[in-house]
């Protein structure tokens, strides 16, 4: 799985002009992908990773400050660039793979003990994001 955490100062999600998910304060917006050959374990060892990444303020984790965080799927983490103008998105996993497994990424963050609010996997989204440093990084699940 593939992640890309922004620490953000707030942060929401709409679909339809609904807004389906937000940060009500500081903390961290995630994108997250997965690819054909992610698993559940992969997806929990990612979630702690994040949880416990010393990225907001005073070196702190989202778990130190219990921090809220949005999730939004986002398979175009996965794009292909390599050949021509337009991206191939052969690496991501398709729906039936990568949605049980966005699923568990989730539910691997609240069990630790995280606040979570997600888009809606497979919309169409507009995503708002007040990134704060900015700080953004790139996490590859190992």
């Amino acid at each position: 799985m593939r992640a890309v955490i922004q620490r953000a100062a707030a942060a929401s999600v709409s679909v339809a002009g609904e807004v389906v998910g937000a940060l009500e304060r500081p903390g961290l917006m995630i994108l997250v992908g997965a690819t054909h050959t992610d698993t559940a374990e992969v997806a929990a060892r990612l979630a702690q990773k994040i949880w416990t990444l010393r990225i907001l303020a005073d070196e702190r984790s989202a778990a130190d400050l219990g921090a809220p965080l949005l999730v939004v799927s986002q398979f175009t983490l996965y794009a292909d660039t390599a050949k021509g103008r337009r991206p191939s998105w052969s690496a991501a996993a398709p729906r039936a793979v990568s949605e049980p497994l966005v699923d568990s990424f989730v539910a691997a963050l609240r069990e630790l003990g995280a606040e979570v609010s997600t888009g809606v996997f497979g919309a169409v989204m507009q995503v708002s994001l007040v990134n704060d440093g900015p700080i953004t990084l790139i996490l590859d699940a190992d």
